[in-house]
């Protein structure tokens, strides 16, 4: 395994947290932020963004993980 490769991998797993956390921060921002100085608005619109980015990372990732980890390098596809 090259070095490149390796560090794909590792990408493709810190990726994983990385959409948790997004996907998270807009669920709670939707859900939990009820009574608070923000306006209800601002945490709508917030929340929502969070979700989208983290559902557009979530589909990036499974393309990065299927390549880092389930194809070969002679693979020309």
């Amino acid at each position: 395994m090259n070095e490149n490769k390796l560090m794909d991998q590792i990408n493709a797993i810190f990726s994983i947290f990385m959409v948790l956390f997004y996907l998270g921060a807009g669920i709670i921002l939707l859900f939990y932020f009820k009574n608070t100085i923000v306006d209800r608005a601002v945490l709508i619109i917030s929340g929502s963004v969070f979700i989208s980015y983290g559902l557009y990372r979530a589909y990036s990732t499974y393309v990065k993980i299927v390549k880092a980890f389930f194809k070969h390098d002679d693979d020309n596809i």
